[in-house]
This record gives C-alpha cells, structure tokens and sequence, in this order.
C-alpha cells in the first residue's frame, strides 16, 4: 500500500451550517420544528459519490457526473443538468490529476464562497504526471473518507459525530480489500501480467504483480493515442508467447487496438480480467465492487497458472 499525507484542499470559506430548514413539523410535544434539508454534495466520479453517501448518510444528497460503465470518462462533456448540480453542491469531489480537469471550468461557473472542494490530488500530495487511477488503493479511499467527514462536520456541525462514526464504518468496510489483496500478494506476488492501459496500476503494485505491457503502450492507449509500432509488437508477443498469466483490460475504453489485444489473448488461452474506470451499476458500493473485481483476478491467475 502506498502511504500518503493526508490533508484537505479548500475552496473558499468553510461555512458552519447544517442543511436549511424546509416546512415545520410536529415534534412530540406537538410544536413545530424544522425538517433538515440534505446537504448537496457531489463525487465528480461516482465511486466519490458512493464515499459521500457513506459518510453522509440521510444527511446528504450525493450526486455524481462520471457514472456510465459504457463511456469514455476522458471523452465526456459537460451538460447543463452537470452544471446544475454542481452550483447546487456544497461540497465536491475531484480526483485531479488531470481525470477530471473539466471540473475546475463548472466549479469557476457557479462560484460559491460557502462550498468546499476536496481535490485528491492535492489530498494524497501526488504530481501531475502520477497515475490518475487513484481509487485503486484503498488508502485513498480511507484518506478522502476522513476528509470528507471532517468537510461534511464543518458544514453540519450537529452532525459531526454522526459522520465520524459512519467514516469509521467506512474504513472498516475497506478491511475485506486489503486482506484480498495480502492474500492474492502470498499467492500470485511476482506473477507476470499485460495491461491495455494503467487502470489497475495501484492495486497491481499492492499484490506485487509484474506488469510486463510497455509502458509506450500503456501511456499512449490511455491518452487516446497510437501506441509506437516497436511497444504493439512487443505486447503481442507477450501474448502469442504466453509470457503473462493474466490481461487486465479497462472494460470501459475500448478501441480496436484494445479489442484486438482482448482477442489475441482469448485466442492464446490467457485470462482477461475486465476492470472499469467508474462503479458497474450491478455493485452496491465501492467496497463490493473493488472486492468482485479481486475475486475475477484471483480466478484468472489461478487459471493462468
């Protein structure tokens, strides 16, 4: 696991206010007393929204901008309901790194003095040029969770021991992960694997696979870019040679070099491993889904075996 330096990046004044008041109902007493609104909140990808519904709890009302399994995150475009919901947030999500650049032109649009925007990148102190596949390390997700409850505490106060007892929840939920990954780490450490592109960067370094895909390849696949001919070569004959036990293929971003690649290992009996860029709608959190994704990985290298 990678350790980072946690701290939380701020846009302008944090407000000391819990959600505003809608129409008054009855308490036991039979006095009126106001119905908490949820507070707006929104993970630009929503694995982040995922994290802010549970920290948040029914205190919030989580959306997210990056969700489809069937799209390219680095081809999307902005859409009004998008700017929309991003004026209405009073706390945003954005993993940097240049993932999600068109999150700081949409925030600029609706400026608001009470919001507060953690950005990952600056979170985890990582450089321009880092892998922006961050959410596959758990100690991310554990870091952006504190923040996230230490934002969501300086907005709702009376909350506050709320959202620290539902971040420690979350934590804890991440302990199946990394006791997956310690195991697939005893078993599979060193085992030889291909990439399409650098999705999985962070948990492959965790179970200490050896990612032997050109990184030429890997880099120009993920900026939508021709790959030199020397790194295409060199990743078929990893392939055809049978020189890696597993492919792990961004099922997200496909193009015809990504989909010949696929087909060039199914034909040589090698197991592919889809893994996406944002949660598949059939998982229920994050926690399910990077554990699902675990469990086909450790089914394909034992396969590959």
């Amino acid at each position: 696991m990678l350790l980072f330096a946690a701290s939380i990046v701020i846009a302008g004044t944090l407000a000391a206010c819990g959600g505003s008041a809608a129409s008054p109902a009855s308490d036991a007493s039979g006095s009126a007393a106001p119905i908490a609104v949820p507070i707006a909140v929104l993970g630009t990808e929503n694995f982040y929204a995922d994290l802010l519904s549970q920290v948040g709890g029914d205190r919030v009302r989580a959306t997210s901008l990056l969700n489809d399994p069937n799209a390219d995150p680095h081809a999307y475009e902005s859409s009004p309901q998008a700017a929309a919901a991003v004026a209405d947030a009073k706390l945003v999500i954005v993993n940097g790194i240049g993932y999600d650049d068109f999150m700081q032109r949409l925030l600029a649009a609706s400026p608001d003095a009470n919001r507060i925007v953690i950005d990952v990148q600056q979170l985890l102190g990582l450089a321009s040029d880092a892998n922006a596949h961050v959410w596959y390390d758990p100690a991310t997700m554990a870091r952006v969770a504190a923040a996230a409850a230490a934002a969501l505490a300086r907005l709702d106060p009376a909350d506050a021991a709320d959202f620290a007892a539902r971040e420690q929840a979350y934590v804890a939920a991440l302990a199946p992960i990394e006791a997956k990954i310690a195991v697939l780490k005893a078993t599979y450490g060193g085992a030889p694997v291909a990439f399409t592109e650098p999705v999985a960067g962070y948990v492959a370094q965790a179970i200490g696979l050896r990612v032997l895909t050109p990184p030429g390849f890997q880099k120009a696949v993920e900026n939508g870019t021709d790959p030199p001919p020397a790194d295409v070569a060199a990743q078929s004959d990893l392939l055809t040679g049978r020189q890696v036990r597993v492919l792990i293929f961004n099922s997200q971003v496909v193009t015809p070099l990504t989909q010949q690649i696929r087909d060039l290992a199914v034909a040589n009996g090698i197991p592919v491993v889809g893994m996406a860029e944002t949660m598949p709608p059939a998982y229920r959190t994050y926690q399910d889904w990077q554990l699902g994704q675990l469990d086909q990985l450790q089914q394909a290298l034992a396969k590959g075996a």
